[in-house]
């Protein structure tokens, strides 16, 4: 799953809040990207499909979706793209992405591991995964830093507080990827 946010990376000179609808209003010309988390997520499916021959489906849902954040998730590695666009998805909360998400993942048919960034890099909220993962009633493992695909099982490293743990789930799950993946990630 990837989401389309502003670039992180860009001047916040301009923005502004509008209370009223409490969002933030981003400057004319500032052009959106992939989420970075997301961007992690999509790197961990790619080291995936590269071990294991696996399929890479990725999904998007908003309003006016940049068609060059999406064709990068297609020239990193996927095979396929899912977007689901509508002006109504412009201020969806986490419940209702969460809910949109998952009923696109039932209609792509069969999945073994679904990925996602540990959070949005616009509302930091870290939600959406998780509750993907408890409406299509699997497991789900959360910051994910190094993941294993063995036997239908799926074995991930997760960052803690005081270092790292070790969880192991049957597949499918969902994960989300956290951004400590980098080089660890097998």
């Amino acid at each position: 799953c990837i989401k389309q946010v502003p670039d992180p990376q860009a001047s916040s000179s301009g923005t502004k809040v509008d209370p009223e609808a409490m969002r933030v209003i981003v400057p004319q010309g500032t052009p959106p990207v992939m989420s970075p988390y997301d961007e992690n997520a999509l790197e961990a499916a790619i080291k995936i499909k590269d071990a294991h021959g696996a399929r890479i489906t990725v999904i998007s849902a908003g309003r006016n979706l940049a068609k060059p954040v999406l064709r990068k998730s297609l020239a990193s590695g996927a095979d396929d793209l899912i977007l689901l666009e509508d002006n109504a998805f412009e201020s969806l909360d986490s419940y209702a992405t969460a809910h949109l998400l998952a009923a696109a993942i039932r209609e792509t048919g069969e999945y073994d591991l679904i990925l996602c960034g540990r959070q949005a890099a616009d509302t930091d909220a870290g939600q959406v995964g998780s509750g993907i993962a408890e409406i299509l009633k699997i497991p789900c493992i959360t910051a994910a830093c190094k993941v294993e695909l063995s036997d239908g099982k799926v074995r991930v490293e997760r960052v803690v507080s005081d270092g790292c743990e070790v969880v192991e789930a049957p597949m499918p799950a969902l994960v989300t990827v956290s951004s400590e993946v980098g080089d660890q990630f097998a």
